[in-house]
């Protein structure tokens, strides 16, 4: 690719353009709150969909379908005649030319918003990283899914119950709202779904273990909401350990800081995020953790045409000396006063600074069961989960998907069944070894299945003499 490649059917104008990189909770508030009388808007995502990540644990416990939580960008761009999207990857930022290279060709920009978010953090745990699975996409989500409905069915076809409990076994990694709502989530699946589903299986030899390095769960809530989720979720049969890190997972054994192991075909790895930087950027530009530096108005440190918003950047602040709480709030936010800015210095307006407001904190452990941390006052059980419920469902983009949310949060709390337990996966073209048995010697090989009960008064009625 050079750099006369670039990418073709984004018009030229008279106004100044500004690219987004990223079309999550940062880059699509920004785009909403922006108005195009001053700028042409290009929104670059390698998706062409955004994602209401906080209820990805659900997706990965089959309360919903992944469309449910998605939203078409180019639904939201629909009306808008000067905001242009394309599906691409970002490669590269030239912050001398002002250029930026990705998939699809490079792209001129006079100013750059930098949304791109978090990802896993695996700490440089090679082994983990590749038998783990994480959570931070639908697809992660779905495999989730796949692998404890999958794990679920071979369990049945152990005749050794130590081997059988390693694929009933569910470890979590990290203490925080995923690790916490997702361990909730699979507690009730215990109890109310996996009983029906699978009534050949003592569900009382599996079990679901929660991993967490610090001292306390949901560390960013207070100690008395992080007190009382560790009680729900011990309520609920989760066996918790505190000031616990796992150190290695092989696929099948997971080692833990104090020398012992547990025995799981399922580790699932919440336990930290790091920024998606872009190259180009200098390291003067880089802080704690990798994030961007930011300054009060949201511009990357060195630069004055390239903002970072959300996860990716690092904003020091007197109330906040190690940056701001990693949350959606904190995204939305910001984006939506970089939008305001960008309009005043259209108008020569000076840029005001931004000041994180905090709304306050909600969780959910179970159904029924949440904590809330809401400025001047906290709240637990029933009427904290009702608020978490309308929160998350009024955040949620579109009318269709809150109304399909609703209906299966309804449908899920009446009858205390999830129906979209489906083990749906990609189709794979293989080749076929030369060397494989003949169709005719395969169909003369016998193949047993484990674990059902035979009848032996049929057998001996339909065995000649």
């Amino acid at each position: 690719m050079t750099k006369n490649n670039y990418i073709p059917n984004i018009p030229e104008t008279t106004k100044k353009r500004v690219v987004v990189v990223g079309g999550g909770f940062a880059g699509l508030k920004f785009i909403q709150k922006s108005l195009c009388a001053h700028y042409q808007l290009v929104l670059l995502d390698k998706n062409n969909y955004h994602q209401f990540q906080p209820l990805l644990y659900q997706v990965a416990t089959a309360g919903l379908e992944p469309s449910a939580i998605s939203f078409p960008l180019r639904k939201v761009l629909q009306k808008e005649e000067n905001i242009h999207y394309r599906l691409a990857e970002v490669r590269q930022i030239f912050p001398e030319e002002q250029e930026i290279s990705t998939s699809i060709g490079f792209l001129k920009y006079d100013f750059l918003i930098l949304a791109t978010g978090a990802d896993t953090n695996f700490f440089g745990q090679t082994n983990i990283e590749l038998n783990a699975l994480p959570m931070k996409s639908a697809s992660d989500a779905i495999l989730i899914r796949n692998t404890i409905l999958e794990n679920f069915e071979k369990a049945l076809l152990q005749t050794s119950p130590a081997e059988m409990e390693k694929y009933l076994n569910i470890a979590l990694v990290g203490g925080g709202p995923t690790g916490v709502e997702l361990a909730g989530a699979l507690a009730e699946m215990k109890k109310y779904i996996f009983p029906k589903d699978y009534p050949e299986i003592d569900l009382d030899k599996m079990r679901i273990v929660l991993y967490e390095g610090s001292p306390n769960l949901l560390a960013a809530l207070s100690g008395y909401s992080s007190k009382l989720s560790r009680q729900y979720l011990e309520k609920m049969g989760v066996e918790v350990h505190t000031s616990m890190r796992v150190t290695g997972y092989d696929g099948t054994t997971a080692t833990l800081s104090d020398g012992t192991s547990f025995e799981t075909k399922t580790l699932i790895w919440a336990a930290g995020i790091k920024p998606n930087v872009l190259n180009g950027l200098p390291n003067e530009s880089l802080g704690r953790g990798g994030r961007v530096l930011v300054d009060r108005e949201n511009r990357v440190k060195g630069f004055n045409n390239i903002f970072a918003l959300g996860d990716l950047c690092l904003m020091e602040t007197p109330k906040y000396p190690n940056g701001h709480p990693q949350v959606a709030q904190t995204a939305i936010q910001q984006a939506g006063l970089l939008a305001k800015n960008l309009k005043r210095l259209a108008t020569g307006q000076p840029m005001q600074p931004f000041e994180y407001i905090n709304k306050g904190s909600l969780a959910t452990v179970g159904r029924n069961r949440a904590v809330a941390d809401l400025p001047g006052f906290k709240l637990r059980g029933f009427v904290a989960w009702i608020l978490w419920s309308f929160v998350h469902l009024f955040t949620i983009m579109g009318v269709k998907n809150r109304t399909f949310v609703f209906l299966n949060w309804s449908w899920n709390y009446f009858t205390y069944d999830q129906s979209l337990r489906l083990l749906i996966k990609p189709k794979q073209k293989f080749q076929q070894n030369e060397s494989a048995v003949s169709s005719d010697n395969a169909d003369k090989k016998a193949f047993f299945v484990t674990n059902i009960p035979v009848d032996r008064d049929i057998i001996s009625k339909l065995t000649p003499n």
